[in-house]
């Protein structure tokens, strides 16, 4: 049964203050203690609520200055060579949203990163470029636009473009800061290049072949071992799903990356999608806890995100925050539209906090304000 409440308790102690309660407050707080009831309804809210707020990265504004970056520091120099999005309510932890933070790279041809490892987990989307690469624990992958690609926490990666190939750019994804508010995170630079221990793009081959995974595949990591999900088959599964399914009320034709083997998601603390928008498609509003990165990777359209328009076209970041309402609409009545999306639902899930709850009011959808 859900509890009531009035709007005039929320955020305030119904205790009336007195000299002698003020003298009191002020005793616990030279012991580095205080009264429960100054601060409950700030700390155990009524609802979820975020401090973060919906954003929007214009990619066309941002591209100039991301390849600029590869002009003016080397890979070497700078550790990371990335612009990273910031929050406007979360520059104290250089958060996107919520505990998440994303960031995007450039790597020109015949560059490459140091390998280095770190307990925070991080996943690449890619952007543009040709011949790129990431080497996984000594295992090298290959990528293409749109191609997914996770690298676990604490698995030594190195990242590189070939040099006959073309400048690449994808979003990283990491949760930095959630492994940082738990004070837990940790950084190391290998001394020089992982050596390889398997075949070029020896995970995608023996556990992404459409379903078929090696008889002979040992695996006993808390992750998945694909660490590459292909965009040509990624598109190819929400073509043939939409065949069969209808699209959900809210997010179209929505698959999550998985891993392989559980099914589960491809990592402890993150997880990602991939969501096609029909042509045409109005989804309907809802919202839920957990944080969402969002990167248009095909087509054109807007979300409303509690109350607000936010208009995306392909590459375009936005962030919907914990507990916002929202709803997508794809404004092609011809083509289809795809965002790709990662998530802390993992985390959300494991610890019992996940609650979702649709729109009820002015037929499901927002209006803008």
């Amino acid at each position: 049964m859900e509890g009531k409440h009035s709007d005039d308790q929320i955020g305030r102690a119904r205790v009336q203050n007195t000299p002698e309660l003020d003298q009191y407050y002020k005793d616990l707080e030279q012991l580095g203690a205080g009264a429960l009831w100054t601060v409950a309804n700030n700390i155990e809210p009524w609802e979820p609520r975020s401090s973060s707020v919906p954003m929007l990265w214009k990619y066309n504004d941002l591209r100039e200055l991301v390849i600029k970056s590869s002009e003016l520091v080397t890979p070497e120099q700078a550790g990371r060579r990335v612009v990273y999005l910031v929050n406007d309510k979360r520059k104290d932890v250089s958060a996107a949203v919520g505990w998440l933070y994303t960031g995007i790279q450039v790597t020109r041809p015949g560059e490459s990163t140091s390998a280095h490892k770190h307990k925070a987990s991080a996943l690449r989307f890619i952007m543009e470029g040709e011949g790129g690469y990431t080497v996984v624990d000594g295992n090298k992958i290959t990528f293409e636009v749109n191609d997914f690609v996770i690298t676990p926490n604490s698995t030594w990666h190195e990242h590189g473009v070939d040099a006959n190939g073309k400048t690449c750019i994808w979003q990283d994804g990491l949760d930095i800061p959630l492994v940082n508010a738990l004070e837990a995170n940790d950084y190391a630079v290998y001394d020089g290049k992982q050596e390889l221990k398997t075949p070029v793009n020896y995970s995608p081959i023996i556990y992404g072949c459409s379903g078929l995974i090696s008889a002979d595949a040992i695996w006993d990591k808390p992750y998945s071992p694909l660490f590459k999900y292909s965009w040509k088959l990624v598109y190819q599964a929400l073509i043939e799903s939409q065949k069969i399914n209808n699209s959900n009320l809210f997010d179209g034709i929505l698959m999550q990356y998985s891993n392989p083997l559980t099914g589960g998601h491809v990592m402890q603390t993150m997880s990602a999608s991939m969501q096609l928008l029909p042509a045409g498609f109005k989804g309907k509003a809802h919202k839920h806890t957990g944080s969402f990165v969002y990167q248009c990777a095909k087509g054109y359209g807007y979300s409303i995100i509690n109350g607000k328009r936010f208009d995306w076209k392909e590459r375009d970041i936005f962030c919907v925050p914990s507990w916002a309402w929202h709803e997508h609409v794809n404004l092609s009545e011809t083509e289809d539209a795809c965002l790709f999306s990662f998530n802390d639902l993992p985390v959300m899930e494991a610890l019992g906090l996940f609650q979702e709850k649709a729109l009820e009011e002015t037929g499901g959808f927002q209006e803008i304000k």
